[in-house]
């Protein structure tokens, strides 16, 4: 049962990546809008 707590974690993982470059992208295109 140790691998589905792996995976969990895997996606858990590469799920809050995704969130993070997305909210990186925003906030660049927001300052960008700023000047």
């Amino acid at each position: 049962m140790w691998y589905f707590t792996w995976v969990l974690g895997l996606g858990l993982a590469c799920s809050v990546g995704i969130l993070n470059a997305m909210w990186l992208e925003f906030r660049i295109s927001e300052t960008e809008r700023e000047e």
